[in-house]
């Protein structure tokens, strides 16, 4: 039951449309300068993606370049009034740590959002399109971003994070792409979807990836034995001597935005930018 109760929020999370013109005219209502947007062709999945970036206060003066993080499903991260259930209040936290940080944040495809967010299909509910969502990231956007912004673009400044299926699509995007990805904050991710994601252990061995898993033990029957389960895997593969793993479970924690927004910046400090 919990778990239908959860897809049913995955469900309902990709049907939510978001205007465009709206959720600009919302930001610049609550004058945050610092947040902004733009559209980019996403060849790789046939369509375009509104990408959301939050700039450091001080970007426009510093001669500094910065880290980038990369996060799923933009609507939530910024505005209240463009989320699905409440934000993450990523720029108010950004901006009470003056984190030299950059964020990038791709809007989800709202009835796409399970198929790009996957990387392998459920015989239930279909998905799988996580490697064209990957490769829009790593062959279009992020060379965008780092022609455009002021980026570090080595693998230790790029971070991934997400939440829920974009925790799980976060996990991938590691296995996949060690030499982009550095590290990534994986919250309550969605490993229930198919357990495929088990048998991609072995890649673990090339990566040093730097992941901090978080989630609440009030979520799902199996949501805490399946982040361990992964956990012991990982460290499986990769000596669990080099500390390159976290894991945080918090007592009551429930699959919402307020887990994922108080854990934010816990998880930021801990893999480092």
């Amino acid at each position: 039951m919990i778990r239908f109760s959860l897809l049913l929020l995955l469900l309902l999370f990709t049907t939510t449309k978001i205007n465009a013109q709206q959720a600009l005219k919302n930001l610049h209502n609550t004058a945050k300068k610092e947040v902004r947007s733009f559209t980019i062709d996403a060849p790789q999945l046939n369509s375009t993606k509104k990408t959301w970036v939050y700039l450091p206060k001080n970007y426009v003066t510093s001669k500094k370049k910065f880290s980038v993080l990369y996060m799923h499903d933009a609507q939530n991260l910024f505005d209240a009034k463009t989320s699905f259930a409440g934000e993450w209040n990523v720029d108010e936290k950004l901006d009470s740590l003056n984190a030299p940080v950059i964020v990038i944040g791709i809007e989800h495809g709202n009835e796409k959002r399970l198929e790009e967010l996957t990387p392998f299909k459920n015989d239930t509910y279909g998905g799988g399109q996580a490697n064209a969502y990957l490769e829009f990231i790593v062959k279009t956007l992020k060379p965008f971003v780092d022609k455009n912004y002021k980026t570090k673009t080595d693998k230790n400044h790029t971070l991934i994070m997400g939440s829920s299926l974009g925790g799980l699509n976060s996990f991938y995007a590691v296995l996949k792409y060690p030499e982009v990805f550095g590290k990534a904050g994986v919250f309550s991710p969605s490993f229930w979807f198919t357990k495929d994601i088990y048998n991609t252990m072995e890649q673990a061995k090339k990566t040093k990836t730097k992941i901090y898993f978080l989630c609440g033990d009030n979520e799902s029957a199996d949501m805490v034995s399946d982040l361990n389960k992964m956990e012991y895997l990982l460290n499986s593969n990769r000596c669990y001597c080099l500390n390159l793993n976290e894991k945080k479970i918090v007592k009551g924690g429930q699959h919402n935005e307020k887990l994922w927004r108080d854990g934010f910046v816990d998880a930021l400090l801990w893999l480092g930018y």
